[in-house]
């Protein structure tokens, strides 16, 4: 299995304004691997501390921050000597010893020729939590599930991805079928590394859903484990409504859908946790496609997402069978699944800015708006090749944007004020922005 991020770590090696990196992302999307992954290719040692499992080695940040006495600490503890260029430091679950985030800025101002690389679960509700952040000393790289093109090269498909970085339409047009076919499979087993190595070793998806539901197991003991006693049931609340919330025809997050009654004052705590903790996504309303569009926020509309759709049709129970067979996937679920893998794949893309759009009077309604290199794109998801585009075409007349895009099961092509992109080529969003109208790159 190979990540796309392990080429922005070697180009965080090689920069000359380094810093000690942060990788972010939720339990079990892979950050451990990664980590190790790199140092094995990358540096001739690697010292690796898991903080959640080491309380001896937590003692070494505490007292003073001297970095000399903690690189002969860290030797000690690994048996190495530890060489600044050749040697990668990796803290994991950082989160559980504060004392080693806060020397993470003595690092960088005193010592930034050590290589640090740490990550952390729960790091974003710890960051919260604790005063003493290195704040402008640290840089971020964030972790999501594997994407549609990670999952097809962990398949084996190389090849498919060739023809998708060539923008090759009429190639793509023709081995349509195949791509539909991984689609639907990655809709059913989603990007979370473990369910993914397992269904490319034996293809067995009752054994990729018995995992699944062992990470959303594992997330609900973390919401007792990590979480303030007296927002836990407001957590499992939220989290399990968060289907429900998505099978709507309009995907804005309705309180009254948690409970009967439930008000937002109630539920902000719970759902700042689940932000943080990187389960769910909000993604938010703007009022107006101008930038920055956070300007244009709407802070009471907003939808949430979970964090991996193979975890959204495990958390419904969504029949497996039923979803491969026929055209049923882009169909079940009422969207919900596809609006879902969009956004998945848009999250991974650097420098984007993710909003929705709808009228005032909530007569028209844009799936996702993208702040771009000067842009505003709105994006239409259809499930299905039903291409209808009405919410599409009021926000057209309204805005006159210079781009627009519809993604569906519908080859691509261009229309005079409209581009269809495959779902299964939504990762080629920024390609197909940079191409001039008419353009096809074959």
């Amino acid at each position: 299995m190979i990540r796309f991020e392990l080429d922005k770590l070697s180009a965080w090696k090689q920069s000359a304004t380094r810093k000690p990196l942060i990788i972010r992302g939720a339990r079990q999307v892979g950050k451990t691997w990664l980590m190790k992954e790199f140092a094995r290719r990358e540096y001739r040692h690697s010292v690796y501390i898991n903080f959640e499992s080491n309380d001896q080695l937590k003692g070494l940040f505490t007292g003073d921050f001297d970095i000399p006495r903690i690189v002969r600490g860290l030797e000690i503890s690994a048996g190495l000597k530890i060489g600044a260029s050749d040697t990668l430091l990796i803290f994991d679950e950082i989160q559980e010893a504060p004392a080693a985030l806060t020397a993470l800025k003595y690092f960088q101002e005193n010592a930034p020729e050590y290589h640090i690389i740490c990550a952390g679960s729960l790091l974003g509700v710890a960051m919260n939590r604790h005063t003493s952040f290195p704040v402008g000393k640290v840089e971020f790289l964030e972790l999501y599930p594997l994407s549609f093109p990670e999952f097809v090269q962990a398949l084996g498909d190389e090849t498919l991805l060739t023809v998708f970085k060539n923008n090759d339409w009429p190639l793509i047009k023709t081995f349509k079928s195949r791509f539909i076919e991984l689609l639907k499979q990655y809709y059913c087993v989603g990007g979370m590394p473990e369910a993914v190595s397992a269904y490319s070793e034996k293809r067995d998806f009752a054994e990729v859903r018995n995992i699944q539901k062992r990470i959303l197991t594992a997330y609900e003991q973390d919401f007792s484990k990590h979480a303030p006693n007296q927002i836990v049931p407001r957590i499992r609340m939220l989290w399990n409504s968060i289907p429900a919330q998505l099978a709507k025809e309009s995907k804005k997050f309705i309180y009254g859908i948690i409970k009967e009654g439930a008000r937002a004052k109630e539920y902000e705590l719970a759902m700042s946790w689940l932000i943080d903790s990187g389960l769910i996504t909000k993604i938010n309303r703007a009022t107006k496609p101008a930038i920055p569009l956070k300007a244009y926020e709407d802070p009471g509309a907003f939808k949430l997402f979970l964090v991996d759709l193979g975890l959204l049709a495990a958390m419904t129970d969504l029949d497996i069978k039923t979803l491969l067979d026929g055209n049923e996937l882009f169909e079940e679920f009422k969207g919900a699944l596809t609006e879902q893998y969009v956004l998945q794949q848009l999250l991974v893309q650097k420098d984007l800015t993710i909003y929705y759009w709808s009228a005032d009077k909530g007569r028209a309604e844009v799936d996702f708006l993208v702040q771009f290199s000067g842009q505003v794109v709105p994006i239409e998801v259809k499930a299905e090749e039903n291409l209808k585009s009405k919410s599409l075409r009021v926000y057209h007349e309204k805005y006159s944007p210079q781009t627009v895009i519809r993604t569906s099961m519908s080859d691509f092509r261009r229309e005079d004020w409209m581009t269809n992109l495959p779902l299964y080529a939504i990762a080629q969003f920024r390609s197909v922005i940079h191409l001039t109208p008419g353009e096809t790159n074959g």
